[in-house]
């Protein structure tokens, strides 16, 4: 499937991998037959606590077989040059879905130090150096079991697991957090609120993936 020449990926198998295209939720991008928000985002907006707390999430690709196997390959076997694959089509959404939001810098979502350390680099920084923005390196993750792990309602009632170094750097800014993929929303809202409680003024997000 995947090949060890400049081509880091074959046609056949980039051509199985899946845009999201069509109706969506306005917040989070989940595919649906109709843009209205969707049941998780309906019961995050229903809470007063995380209540716009997140502007709007833009996933560029669903998670079918190929993309697993693609972003198991690039995550979980150490093959960081396959985040090329994904340039053009990242660049490009960005630039159609989210950029006349007028954003002053992006911000990835960190790794902790453990898992930058077993990984050996972080997907979701890969990810936003594409970005024609300045990049920030504010937040820091606490290591936890990985989130892939945990159910739905584990992932909702975890502390928040970030912190901030630099609250000044992010003062009356808008900011667009960047990550490889969306699940329930949790990791970005956790993020996003603790921006937004130091001075941002607005948090969008960028996704490789909506799972």
């Amino acid at each position: 499937m995947l090949l060890g020449s400049e081509n880091v990926t074959c046609d056949d198998c980039f051509k199985n991998l899946k845009k999201v295209t069509g109706p969506a939720c306005p917040i989070c991008c989940r595919p649906q037959d109709v843009e209205t928000l969707c049941s998780d985002c309906g019961r995050w907006e229903d809470d007063p606590a995380w209540q716009n707390i997140l502007t709007k999430n833009i996933s560029v690709f669903e998670y079918n077989d190929a993309m697993k196997e693609i972003l198991s390959t690039f995550k979980f076997r150490g093959d960081a040059a396959l985040v090329n694959v994904f340039q053009q089509a990242f660049v490009e959404s960005f630039k159609n879905q989210l950029a006349s939001l007028s954003f002053d810098a992006a911000i990835p979502i960190p790794l902790s130090a453990e898992r930058l350390y077993e990984r050996g680099f972080n997907q979701a920084k890969l990810l936003t150096d594409f970005l024609p923005l300045p990049q920030l390196d504010v937040l820091k993750r606490t290591h936890h079991e990985k989130q892939s792990k945990k159910s739905r309602t584990e992932r909702l009632a975890a502390a928040n697991v970030f912190s901030l170094t630099s609250p000044s750097k992010i003062a009356n800014k808008r900011i667009v957090i960047v990550d490889d993929i969306y699940t329930t929303g949790s990791t970005l809202r956790h993020a996003a609120k603790l921006l937004l409680q130091n001075g941002a003024t607005s948090v969008s997000s960028l996704t490789l993936i909506r799972s």
